[in-house]
Formats: structure tokens, sequence, C-alpha cells
């Protein structure tokens, strides 16, 4: 259930509140809109939250410090907390939209 309050996060979302006894907590749940938008070269995201991001339309490819990944409307992946990536390319003719729930695993 919503409570209304901003994310901790600074995304802009809102915060979430998990069931009692949950051992995940939502902290934000965000609605990202790129329009060919990368990250700068040589920038890494370091999150401290685990982060789930669910492709919505167009396409993206994120890079992990290992592989790369490209994204399709429908596609979700999972990115736990500290694990290093980046957007190396989103769709750059039309709006590619995400949405993405940042959240603690407090197993």
């Amino acid at each position: 259930m919503p409570v209304n309050r901003p994310a901790p996060c600074g995304c802009g979302g809102t915060v979430v509140a998990a069931a009692q006894g949950c051992s995940v907590s939502a902290e934000c749940i965000e609605r990202i809109v790129s329009h060919g938008h990368c990250s700068p070269d040589g920038f890494w995201y370091d999150q401290d939250q685990s982060e789930w991001v669910l492709m919505l339309k167009r396409a993206a490819r994120i890079e992990f410090e290992d592989r790369a990944l490209e994204l399709r409307p429908g596609d979700p992946i999972n990115i736990p907390a500290h694990h290093r990536h980046r957007v190396k390319w989103t769709t750059p003719d039309e709006p590619t939209i995400w949405l993405a729930v940042h959240y603690r695993d407090e197993s």
C-alpha cells in the first residue's frame, strides 16, 4: 500500500510499504523515460538498493562489468545491490520506458 511520501532514493518515485513479515522492502517505484540516453563514459551505477527493472516500451542495452544485455518490451532484469552497471544505449528516435522497483532484501 503506498504511503504517499517521497522515496529516500531520490528517484522521484513513491515509497511502498511491504507486508508485515516480508523479507523484501520496496523503497521506491520509478517510471523512467529515456530519450536516447546512455551513461557517460566511465560512469557506473553502484546502488545501495537492489533494482528490479521491466522494459515497457522500445529497447535498451545494459552493460555489466562482465557482460551486456539487451532489453526489449516485457523483458525483466534483477540487479542486486552493488552490482555495477551502466546504460550503454536506449532507442534514439522514440522514448524508451522502463519500470524500476528499488528494494532492500532484509533476509
